[in-house]
């Protein structure tokens, strides 16, 4: 399991930092075009707003891998040996079922009917509905990373080993 995280984390760092590069380079003809030209890209403009969304929600399913995503763990410092494991089992659990409602099921419920209105966008005239296909992209991949994770913890609590140990990262 460890191997597919593996691959599946340089996937996902590849991929955003590819989108990333991508996007500066938009906003740099942006300003270029607008300031220096006097004439403003209509379509560095739009793809750089529908590169944002890809980077910010798939670049939070690869931060929810890392482990470095935002969290308030006051609670879970202060717990100790199975109460920790079952709250941080708690918190995997949560995690998984907010994405499964809000991103999965409701970014493809977004998604597919965007696609049956036929809604386009502008500039580019790309259909909306697979923009929209990265909320559930991250949806799924954040339940991946939940899964693993609670998963581990599962282990820990039924093998007795109540010491958590630290990330290796």
């Amino acid at each position: 399991m460890n191997k597919l995280v593996g691959y599946i984390n340089r996937g996902l760092a590849t991929f955003t930092v590819s989108l990333s590069t991508f996007l500066v380079f938009c906003v740099i003809w942006q300003v270029i075009s607008r300031y220096v030209i006097g004439k403003p890209s209509t379509i560095t403009d739009e793809l750089a707003r529908y590169l944002f969304m890809w980077v910010a929600l798939v670049g939070a399913a690869y931060t929810t891998g890392q482990k470095r995503h935002l969290a308030i763990d006051l609670l879970t410092m202060k717990l100790t040996g199975k109460r920790k494991l079952i709250n941080e089992i708690f918190i995997q659990t949560a995690i998984a079922i907010f994405a499964f409602i809000v991103l999965i099921y409701g970014g493809t419920n977004l998604a597919l009917k965007t696609l049956a209105t036929g809604q386009v966008t502008p500039a580019l005239g790309w259909e909306m509905g697979y923009i929209y296909f990265c909320l559930p992209l991250s949806g799924a991949l954040i339940i991946f990373y939940s899964f693993v994770f609670g998963f581990e913890k599962v282990k820990q609590l039924i093998s007795g080993e109540t010491q958590v140990a630290a990330d290796p990262q």
